[in-house]
């Protein structure tokens, strides 16, 4: 018995001596148990609350390890501004979701050459289709997205003074304006294809945050609940690129060039007469439809999410809303398009706003260290997971005032003239910022600016607004009432 006690006391000081030698150097943060780590004590529906306390705790940055994943926080916006532009930090963190599950393709997933190309490829193609703020393109691409935000308008006037559910209204023309710039296609809201990817899309990034631990836990993959999450998620990836797949094909017959897949296919035949043994991955199919599904699963998650927050705050603070109300009174003769972008401060600041006090990636989109680096004066290994922690910079109450309270205020200057935050990143930042901003900013500013200037909203009900945390925070269930205009 004794010789077992002494066996298992050597495992636990060589265990602790290994520890030690690997976090020499490294920045300050709780010591975690042997295998798991910090990672059972964080929150798992608001694992961004966790670290934001340790962060307050340990400082600006800190690290941890969560299972067999070193990962270090940063919670200071000028600190996450200069990591996030260096090279050494483009990397991609070890994780099973963008290794494993995803297995390096994407835009999301990729990291080195196949993610610089395509990502440079992908908002070359964007800007052909009008994404840039001076742009030929620029009035073509405002009126695709009129037509959806027109849908939306239609759909809302039909349902005026009922308690309306504004989750699907928006899923399906969003998601129709994205079909529309990435494939080339619209669906009518009864289609079974259309109805199958907005329930993956919805069911999808919920098990993907349920299913955190496999990330940083191996073991776990072996256990039956965990493989059926995994299986979902497989399963689903299957059944998308084959319907991908399809869309490859009639792209593939129409030669168009107003759409991101037909633009795709076109450099793809281009770069194969050009280049001899061009690289495999660099244009397979697997790539593609990885892109394709980043390009129209983030953009419309994220953008959806963004603006019912926005829209949701709105209907909670009947002042501001009033307020935009006067100002679209004084500045418009008609709906807001892209043209009144500068005409409506108060607008862009309730944009602003309803960004920062719910930040729709809240713990921010994990990155990699590619080799050994340092930050501050630590030491961060390669193949660490480096989380700019968004939900601490924008809730921060040195920085913002009562950081809980909806005050677009914030972004407006002495003269009344919009002003922007080095302290806002809800893109985030640096060489991996999100590649669709000018596209978010438009869709955001055209859809909440026209559901404004034709209703008045107003709350059902004091909905609990802490939200509901996957991949995105997005807002509980909640419903609205749009009642006319009053101005």
């Amino acid at each position: 018995m004794i010789t077992i006690l002494y066996g298992i006391f050597a495992v636990i000081a060589v265990a602790v001596t290994l520890r030690l030698f690997r976090q020499r150097n490294t920045p300050p943060g709780p010591w975690g148990l042997p295998i798991v780590g910090s990672l059972f004590t964080l929150d798992s529906q608001k694992p961004y609350l966790t670290l934001t306390k340790l962060s307050e705790k340990y400082g600006k940055i800190f690290g941890l390890h969560l299972g067999s994943v070193y990962t270090v926080v940063l919670s200071d916006s000028a600190l996450i501004r200069d990591v996030l532009k260096r090279e050494e930090f483009t990397g991609r963190a070890p994780l099973y979701l963008t290794h494993g599950i995803m297995g390096g393709y994407g835009l999301i997933c990729s990291e080195g050459n196949l993610w610089r190309d395509h990502r440079k490829m992908t908002i070359n193609w964007l800007k052909m289709l009008g994404m840039a703020k001076y742009n030929e393109n620029r009035n073509s691409l405002e009126t695709r997205i009129l037509n959806g935000v027109n849908g939306m308008i239609n759909e809302m006037d039909g349902q005026i003074g009922k308690e309306m559910d504004l989750m699907p209204v928006l899923q399906h023309h969003l998601g129709n304006i994205l079909n529309d710039l990435i494939f080339g296609v619209k669906y009518k809201s009864d289609d079974s294809t259309w109805r199958y990817l907005q329930h993956l899309q919805e069911e999808g990034v919920k098990h993907i945050g349920v299913s955190g631990p496999i990330n940083f836990l191996p073991f776990l993959r072996h256990i039956p609940h965990f493989r059926r999450t995994i299986q979902f998620l497989l399963d689903g990836k299957a059944k998308t690129h084959k319907i991908y797949g399809n869309l490859v094909a009639k792209a593939n017959n129409e030669g168009r060039k107003d759409n991101i897949l037909s633009l795709f296919l076109q450099e793809k035949s281009k770069q194969a007469q050009l280049v001899a043994g061009n690289s495999e991955k660099l244009w397979s199919d697997e790539q593609l439809k990885h892109v394709l599904a980043d390009l129209f699963g983030a953009g419309l998650d994220t953008t959806n999410s963004t603006i019912r927050w926005i829209l949701l705050y709105m209907a909670k603070n009947p002042e501001v809303q009033r307020k935009v109300h006067q100002e679209m009174f004084r500045a418009l003769t008609t709906c807001p398009r892209l043209e009144h972008y500068d005409d409506l401060p108060y607008l862009r600041a309730c944009i602003a706003e309803g960004q920062r006090i719910r930040s729709v990636v809240p713990v921010g989109i994990p990155h990699g260290t590619n080799e050994d680096t340092k930050i501050s004066g630590y030491r961060i290994p390669k193949g660490t997971m480096i989380l700019p922690l968004q939900w601490a910079v924008h809730m921060n109450p040195q920085i913002w005032n009562n950081p809980e309270d909806f005050s677009p205020e914030r972004f407006i200057d002495a003269n009344g003239q919009f002003q922007a935050s080095q302290h806002l990143i809800p893109f985030q930042t640096g060489k991996r910022i999100c590649l669709g901003e000018e596209l978010a900013r438009m869709l955001m500013f055209l859809t909440v600016g026209n559901i404004l200037y034709n209703f008045q909203l107003s709350c059902v009900a004091e909905d609990d607004i802490s939200g509901i945390c996957g991949i995105t925070l997005t807002p509980p269930d909640h419903k609205l009432i749009a009642s006319r205009r009053i101005f």
